[in-house]
């Protein structure tokens, strides 16, 4: 028999929509030597 195991959802990520200046947008950070920047472009494809 396997041996049993508790999930616990609120440990670590609790699902949900956060408002995005939260959580990703920091209007005072300044960027360090260390950053690295990137930009993608997405072309649509067909389909």
């Amino acid at each position: 028999m396997s041996p049993q195991t508790e999930t616990k959802a609120s440990v670590g990520f609790k699902a949900g929509v956060k408002d995005y200046k939260l959580t990703y947008y920091t209007p005072e950070y300044q960027t360090k030597d260390t950053d690295i920047l990137a930009a993608f472009r997405v072309t649509p494809q067909p389909g």
